[in-house]
């Protein structure tokens, strides 16, 4: 029984670290460095639509998305059972699917708006440090919620770095980097969309183990768009002088419809194809690179500017403690897993 109990170990082991029997197809790494660069173009292709009010640009975003999505969602929901398409309609079901939609809307909101307060670099850094926002609240929850686990010393070694990162790159405070000038306010905005995303990812993992991709992406991606509208009504002028869906004129359409086919339809659903093949661990690791890159492409297509001298030292500190939490996180996840495994297989 014990021999058995390893056996399966290592399979459920070799198939956490590989996602996939076997080599990894050479198309799939192609496929992870695009969807790596495309999820990192939607800050430079955001900035480049400026003068479009921050809340109405990432509604336009999250509408054109929805969009793409339609028939992607449909083709899904024809071929699901009957018993998930059941599932999909409970009360609990769509809770979670408005309450993502909400932090999606926010975190959009957020960041879209630092994109017009700090540099691109900044923005990009302080949005990806999502994994520093989970550290912390795991430190709050569990010690209130059981099912909630203290973090690893390791990801707190990684999270402390990531602080001390973020504290450099502050040094350039009022720095400018093309167009655009680094301010502790837009960062700020950043984060925010960071801590917000957050809500986002949480309710994914939660509905992703039985709802498929498109059919959670669509309803989330739809109400964080039509949430916005409304605030962007409030609190901008915009939607009297470009229309809530203004997107459509010819000068506006080509960008966002890039912002939706390469950093939505390639960036996140090119990750989740990786996903079947690829290890979590190298998925995530290979995202928080999303700085460096997003600051290239702005660089090279969109002269976004060269990030001061404490921007590029803090920044390369700020991403190495996030590649230590993330590393780290997908570790115990892993080690969780097979030790469940093989509890299981030891009782049967």
């Amino acid at each position: 029984m014990v021999a058995t109990a390893r056996t399966q170990s290592c399979k459920i082991h070799e198939r956490d670290i590989m996602a996939h029997e076997g080599p990894v197809p050479t198309w799939v790494w192609g496929l992870l460095v695009a969807a790596v660069c495309g999820v990192s173009s939607a800050g430079a292709l955001f900035q480049h639509v400026q003068e479009i009010p921050p809340l109405l640009r990432a509604s336009w975003r999250l509408q054109l998305t929805s969009i793409v999505l339609v028939p992607l969602a449909l083709i899904q929901w024809i071929g699901t059972s009957d018993e998930v398409k059941s599932q999909f309609w409970t009360k609990r079901s769509w809770m979670l699917l408005v309450g993502s939609g909400l932090a999606l809307a926010a975190h959009f909101g957020a960041w879209v708006a630092s994109l017009d307060a700090t540099s691109l670099t900044h923005s990009l850094l302080f949005v990806t440090a999502h994994p520093l926002v989970i550290v912390v609240g795991m430190i709050a929850l569990s010690r209130f919620l059981p099912s909630v686990r203290y973090p690893h010393h390791t990801e707190m070694y990684g999270a402390f770095i990531c602080f001390i990162g973020a504290g450099i790159t502050l040094l350039d405070n009022g720095a400018s980097q093309g167009d655009q000038t680094v301010t502790v306010f837009g960062d700020s905005l950043a984060f925010l969309g960071a801590v917000f995303v957050v809500g986002y990812i949480v309710v994914g993992r939660i509905l992703r183990t039985w709802m498929p991709i498109f059919l959670y992406a669509f309803p989330v991606t739809l109400i964080g768009a039509i949430v916005l509208l409304p605030f962007s009504y409030m609190f901008e002028s915009g939607i009297a002088e470009f229309g809530a869906a203004g997107w459509v004129a010819s000068e506006y359409f080509i960008w966002f419809f890039l912002l939706a086919l390469i950093a939505g339809l390639l960036g996140h659903t090119g990750l989740n194809t990786c996903l079947r093949y690829i290890s979590p661990l190298v998925v995530s690791t290979a995202v928080t690179f999303e700085p460096v890159l997003g600051s290239l492409i702005g660089w090279f297509f969109f002269d976004t500017g060269i990030p001061g001298t404490w921007t590029w030292i803090g920044g390369l500190i700020l991403m190495s403690g996030l590649i230590l939490v993330v590393y780290t996180s997908e570790r115990v996840a892993l080690e969780k897993a097979n030790n469940q495994s093989t509890d299981a297989a030891a009782l049967g």
